[in-house]
């Protein structure tokens, strides 16, 4: 449970917390488009005060951010040495017998690494400060125009945060498989990288098993307390605007005018 962050619920008060879970999905999606604009030094600067700001006021140990990041670590390392390798433009940063490094590869790298960092912080910031059951109400909410053209928002909206939800608990029973496996004297380190991705082959027929048996019993559960979807559901706690979620969407708008100033 502590490799894996995505999907976990922090349970802090603060400022963050309280929020409506709507303006929460809407400023980290926006954040997620605006990461994409940003094409020099002081935008991604921008950029990355506001996700240090966001995670002050969220009150959560930067140690659980840091965790978040492992997710992408490899990807954030492959991109930067594809980059490095690939990139020959610009004039020359380092010259080796075997690889000459370019200034646009080192930029590229470091723009791609910065794009990755921010992706994982702001989505992190979102899983992190939003419950379950909130996120749910708020996508439901915020899809709910589409119910003119038929579209299910609510199993949509309960099957995304079932799946976030369950992200932690596949990975800790994979860790489980891996741990039991590892007792009966399986090999999961020696050998190339190509007969060490075959040894985990063995890892995902149980690993399918017991997802398959969490679902069913999941279903089950679900039915056994009456439930049939959205149609004549009621909510117990029922979502508003207050002064606080339109005050995070004003600093979006500045945050985004200002970037594009920079832009420019």
């Amino acid at each position: 449970m502590n490799s894996v962050m995505i999907g976990q619920y922090i349970p802090i008060d603060s400022w963050l917390h309280r929020l409506d879970p709507r303006s929460k999905c809407i400023f980290v999606f926006c954040m997620l488009i605006l990461i994409f604009f940003a094409n020099n030094v002081e935008s991604y600067a921008l950029l990355l005060f506001i996700g240090l700001a966001g995670m002050v006021l969220s009150r959560i140990s930067f140690l659980l951010f840091f965790r978040s990041m492992k997710l992408i670590i490899w990807m954030i390392l492959f991109t930067t040495l594809f980059h490095l390798i690939f990139t020959q433009s610009g004039s020359a940063v380092l010259e080796t017998p075997v690889l000459t490094i370019y200034e646009e590869g080192v930029r590229q790298a470091a723009i791609l690494s910065v794009r990755f960092i921010l992706l994982m912080t702001f989505a992190s910031l979102l899983m992190f400060t939003t419950s379950p059951i909130d996120l749910t109400d708020g996508l439901e909410s915020l899809l709910s125009p589409l119910r003119r053209w038929r579209f299910p928002v609510h199993e949509f909206a309960m099957m995304m945060s079932i799946a976030l939800r369950f992200i932690p608990t596949l990975w800790a029973e994979t860790d489980k498989i891996i741990k039991a496996q590892k007792a009966r004297g399986a090999d999961f380190e020696s050998g190339n990288l190509y007969r060490r991705v075959m040894a985990y082959i063995p890892v995902l027929i149980p690993l399918m098993i017991s997802s398959f048996r969490r679902a069913e019993d999941l279903a089950t559960a679900m039915e056994a307390r009456g439930y049939v979807g959205g149609v004549g559901r009621s909510k117990l706690r029922v979502l508003s605007i207050r002064r606080s979620d339109v005050l995070l969407l004003v600093c979006f708008a500045i945050v985004a005018t200002a970037l594009f100033w920079m832009r420019k």
